[in-house]
This record gives structure tokens, sequence and C-alpha cells, in this order.
């Protein structure tokens, strides 16, 4: 987190080089969110990045929105081989062969967790602990890339059929969809985002 001039927004760090990265900072990360069609949006945005910076994939991601139904789970889970080499071919996504098919088969694999009775949103929110921890990090430094919960999500998802979802992949995931607030105690957002917690 950096130093702000007195009675400035003082926020995480990461969300202060470019102007996308500050929206989604200000806006959603960390915030709880239950829907599924959400969580699929950033289960997949979050495999995307994977060797990739998170702002290259922001900059994608009204591409991503198109390209994949809006992250409508049964239409893309309904995506054929023609729809994958449209996929590859589409510039306004990252066209690597490996995750988009595994948004594909991730998209196959939420909806038979709908079938079975349960759901994307139960099963990940159960995995978390089913209600958001509240970190008081105070340093970038301090803040973890994945932990032992994240790991045992990993696991879980695995075995279910889901693939892009290493324990790096699924603690991005958590902090991004609130179930971790990973806010800096520093940062404006940190209370705002603990108050919905």
């Amino acid at each position: 987190m950096s130093e702000a001039p007195s009675g400035a927004t003082v926020r995480c760090g990461w969300a202060e080089s470019d102007p996308l990265l500050t929206a989604y900072h200000d806006d959603e990360w960390g915030v709880p969110e239950r829907g599924e069609s959400r969580l699929f949006e950033m289960l997949t945005l979050e495999g995307a990045q994977a060797g990739l910076s998170w702002l290259t994939v922001l900059r994608r991601r009204e591409g991503y929105r198109r390209a994949f139904a809006g992250f409508d789970i049964e239409a893309v889970a309904a995506y054929g081989e023609d729809d994958i080499a449209r996929l590859e071919a589409d510039t306004g996504i990252i066209r690597s062969r490996a995750k988009i098919r595994s948004a594909v088969s991730n998209a196959a694999a939420a909806l038979a967790l709908r079938r079975a009775g349960g759901g994307l949103s139960e099963r990940l929110w159960r995995l978390a602990g089913g209600s958001p921890v509240r970190n008081a990090w105070r340093c970038a430094a301090e803040v973890p890339a994945s932990t032992e919960l994240s790991a045992e999500m990993s696991r879980d998802l695995k075995a279910l059929g889901f693939s892009f979802v290493g324990p790096t992949i699924c603690y991005s995931l958590m902090q991004s969809c609130g179930m971790v607030n990973d806010h800096l105690v520093g940062c404006f957002r940190w209370a705002e985002v603990s108050a919905r917690s």
C-alpha cells in the first residue's frame, strides 16, 4: 500500500498502476459473491490469468463475456469443437487452447454439480468455510499466494473434473469473490468489505 497525501484515498498498492485495476479494486475485489454465473466468470478469468498479469485479463474481460455467452454455464458446457476452434481465433480473449478447453470442461463440471442438487456457488462457499474470512494484513508481503484452505478447494475441484484450479488460482478466486477479505487494513475498502461479510 502506498502512502497518500492527507485526505487522499488510500488503497492497496497493486490497484494504483492502471484505471482498470483501480476500478476493479474499488468496486469488485473482495466483495462476497454467490451468483453462479459470476463465480464461473471469475473461475474462468482466474484460470486465464495463469502465467499472465491480472491487467492482461481485465483488458479482455468484455471479450470473454462475449465469447463465453455471458458466462452462462449451460451454454458454455454445450460448446463443441467448432466453438473451441472459433475461440482459438478470437483476439478478444487469451487464445490458449488449454485455457479455452478448461473453461468449457469447467462449465460441464459446474453443470454436473447443479444437476446433482448443489451447484457451483454452494460447493465453493462450503469449501471456503461458508462465510468470508476477514484478514488483517498490514502490508502486501503478508498476503499469501495460497493457503491450506485453497489447497483443499483445489483438490476437491480437481476431483470433480475442474482444471486450472491449483491452490494459487483458488486463492485468487477466494480473494476476488470475497471468500477472504485481503484488502490491507489501511485500504479504504477493508472496512467497507468487512461490513458486507
